[in-house]
């Protein structure tokens, strides 16, 4: 048998071009799917945990993270504003946040893992507004009686600093604790609870 009209020049082109496209189709097919294992901005809206570095908060201060499109408020507590949840217990609509949007794990008066972090969805239970955080005691708008917490400029819901809402205040419920667990005592995880990590 001879080779006679075997043109090896386009033999080697075609088997060339064909390993080509074959190895496109093979990178396109990798690329979604290596892609897949990283979680997208429209899976971390969904509910995909966030990592928050809480290192910086300073006594009395706060932070804001975002989880599921939601701001979420992180605060490091003082004795002082621990104290002041006490004081105030009287005040609050649902002082052992029996109707609160919580994880069981979470102390139901000071709201929390660990006492002096607090960590609550910053959405006013009323209508979604974001309250303010106005942790200074006696503020001149607020009422001598103040001793810290959230007001909703929306339409002035109060909280403390626990986020439990203030009796006769148009929002309903205490602002809510998302899942959370601590990956270390300056990694705070939120979406993932303490029980399951």
């Amino acid at each position: 048998m001879s080779n006679d009209g075997v043109n090896a020049g386009r033999r080697r082109f075609l088997v060339a071009a064909t390993s080509v496209v074959g190895a496109a189709g093979a990178v396109g097919a990798a690329v979604p799917f290596v892609g897949s294992w990283f979680p997208s901005a429209k899976a971390k809206a969904a509910g995909a945990p966030v990592k928050v570095n809480i290192s910086k908060i300073e006594p009395g201060q706060q932070m804001v993270a975002e989880w599921r499109g939601q701001p979420v408020f992180i605060v490091r507590r003082t004795d002082e504003i621990l104290g002041n949840l006490e004081k105030v217990a009287p005040q609050v609509a649902d002082p052992e946040s029996k109707a609160s949007v919580q994880p069981t794990y979470v102390d139901p008066k000071t709201r929390s893992i660990k006492p002096e972090l607090l960590v609550i969805v910053g959405l006013c239970t009323h209508l979604g507004c974001a309250p303010s955080f106005r942790p200074e005691v006696a503020a001149a708008d607020l009422g001598a009686d103040w001793l810290g917490g959230y007001f909703c400029p929306c339409h002035g819901s109060k909280y403390d600093l626990a986020g439990r809402v203030y009796k006769s205040q148009p929002a309903p419920l205490n602002l809510p604790v998302p899942p959370h667990s601590y990956e270390t005592d300056n990694v705070i995880i939120i979406g993932v609870d303490q029980e399951n990590a």
